[in-house]
């Protein structure tokens, strides 16, 4: 499966979930150079600005960006409240960032991403971002809760808070 973010026109959103296998992969260009990208992940103000669809809103219960730090989060919408904890366990300035994720919903599914900022120079970052489930369940389980939309309105977002920056 992949996706076409056509709301900006350089870029585009590629979401690889490969049959049979417990992952799913992102690739994703950004108008803004990896510093600023970075920094969107990992500054609790700008996250909040810019995770998950447009009909959610973001607080932050506890964030501790640094390598063996936690964080968690509660999205909400007019359905009700969805919350989410993980631990950071590599973060590496402006290059990569390796983190736990966990659903309070399904305490029992915890996923490993693995995300890489490339300098594409001219001011363009590139994101790859790899989630390892720990099941082929979990995963499918992610992608038919609509996933997608959530990424393609998270980044279109983002790039409306880069261009600001």
């Amino acid at each position: 499966m992949s996706t076409t973010d056509t709301a900006a026109d350089f870029s585009t959103l590629q979401l690889d979930v490969p049959e049979g296998v417990q992952s799913i992969s992102i690739t994703r260009d950004f108008a803004a150079t990896p510093d600023k990208v970075f920094r969107a992940h990992i500054d609790p103000e700008l996250f909040v600005k810019w995770c998950g669809p447009d009909s959610i809103t973001n607080t932050i219960r506890e964030w501790n960006a640094t390598t063996g730090g936690n964080w968690s989060y509660v999205s909400s919408d007019d359905r009700g409240e969805y919350a989410f904890f993980g631990s950071f366990h590599e973060v590496r300035e402006n290059e990569r960032i390796v983190q736990t994720f966990t659903f309070e919903g399904f305490p029992d599914a915890v996923n490993l991403e693995i995300l890489t900022l490339t300098d594409l120079s001219d001011g363009r970052t590139r994101l790859m971002s790899t989630s390892i489930f720990d099941s082929l369940e979990s995963r499918d389980g992610m992608v038919a809760s609509g996933m997608e939309h959530g990424i393609v309105e998270g980044f279109n977002k983002l790039d409306r808070l880069l261009a600001e920056a």
